[in-house]
């Protein structure tokens, strides 16, 4: 299984391997804190990608095609999870406000429409 969770929230038992999924080192948090499994930058939305979305609800949906255009020319990028997936639950670490309208999500989605990659 893989599932979603602000960086904020305390880590978990249920949490599995912990991956952060974000370029930039969240705000206010401590390595330590995080209990980390690995922070794959390379998975994240490209610096102009995130910088043009800024988290505008409008522009969610050319946001999305496009960060779905980045992930599959950089498999390399993503393959890590799939292969955490395959040993057990993953929580792919975000620290958008933003809820509903993230990279991660967007990743976890992503992920999971690659069955004959899992």
């Amino acid at each position: 299984m893989i599932q979603t969770k602000r960086v904020y929230e305390p880590p978990e038992p249920a949490d599995g391997a912990r991956f952060l999924v974000e370029r930039l080192w969240p705000r206010g948090i401590k390595k330590e804190a995080l209990r980390l499994d690995g922070w794959l930058k390379d998975v994240a939305p490209s610096d102009a990608l995130r910088r043009w979305f800024g988290h505008d609800p409008a522009r969610w949906e050319e946001f999305r095609r496009r960060y779905l255009a980045e992930l599959n020319a950089h498999p390399a990028a993503w393959r890590p999870l799939v292969e955490a997936a395959h040993r057990g639950d993953v929580t792919l670490l975000y620290s958008a406000r933003d809820t509903e309208h993230n990279s991660a999500l967007l990743l976890k989605e992503y992920l999971a429409a690659k069955p004959g990659e899992r």
